[in-house]
């Protein structure tokens, strides 16, 4: 690979690898609000909410990541809600990882000894002080694993932001692309800092996961 393309391109593709950080953090914070929601919702004695949190997991889940981004960025505006590609592409990466991770945390939560539940009612509390204050500390570290998968599964999976004309790694490396007819090198690179994020934070992810397996000893 020519140093001079890696000089020329390497810090445009930097400046998109920067944008896809941002999508990702913002994207996974609003997901995992929007998933405790849902797990709420799903672990409720009340049928109508239970059916909407199971209907909003089987549905998200259900539909690619594309065809929602094209439904909120090119469909919304046709009932005049009209998004920005930022909020749109925040939007539907936000709804998409909020099913799957909504699915991490339930199951980690019912693993939880029943047990628990039984006593904090005895105990007086409500249902949402048990969650918050008995339930979420004793699973937090069953939960970590599978919403850390789902982090590095999104950060990849922003690339389809592109098809919304959201500015990323991956929209810069097909703009430079095009632009210098050299796609082998372009690619190589954008691949690179792929690889670079997703190998920072899975190792990120897994020191957290260690300090709780250690606290839990």
């Amino acid at each position: 690979m020519k140093s001079e393309i890696i000089a020329k391109y390497l810090p445009i593709l930097f400046e998109g690898c920067l944008m896809t950080i941002e999508l990702t953090v913002i994207s996974i914070l609003c997901g995992l609000v929007l998933a405790f929601v849902v797990v709420l919702m799903k672990l409720s004695n009340n049928k109508i909410f239970k059916s909407i949190g199971t209907f909003y997991t089987w549905f998200f889940r259900g539909i690619p990541l594309m065809i929602l981004l094209f439904i909120i960025y090119f469909g919304l505006p046709e009932i005049n809600i009209t998004l920005t590609s930022f909020e749109a592409a925040i939007l539907g990466l936000s709804i998409n990882i909020s099913a799957y991770v909504a699915e991490a945390i339930r199951g980690a939560m019912l693993s939880v000894n029943k047990n628990q539940w039984e006593a904090a009612q005895t105990e007086g509390l409500n249902y949402i002080q048990t969650v918050f204050y008995i339930i979420l500390p004793q699973s937090f570290g069953r939960m970590l694993p599978a919403v850390a998968n789902e982090f590095i599964a999104l950060l990849k999976d922003t690339a389809l932001v592109s098809t919304i004309a959201m500015t990323d790694l991956m929209s810069n490396a097909q703009h430079m692309a095009n632009e210098s007819f050299r796609p082998l090198e372009i690619f190589f690179m954008a691949s690179i800092m792929y690889l670079t994020m997703t190998t920072f934070f899975t190792s990120s992810f897994r020191f957290i996961e260690k300090k709780f397996a250690l606290a839990d000893i």
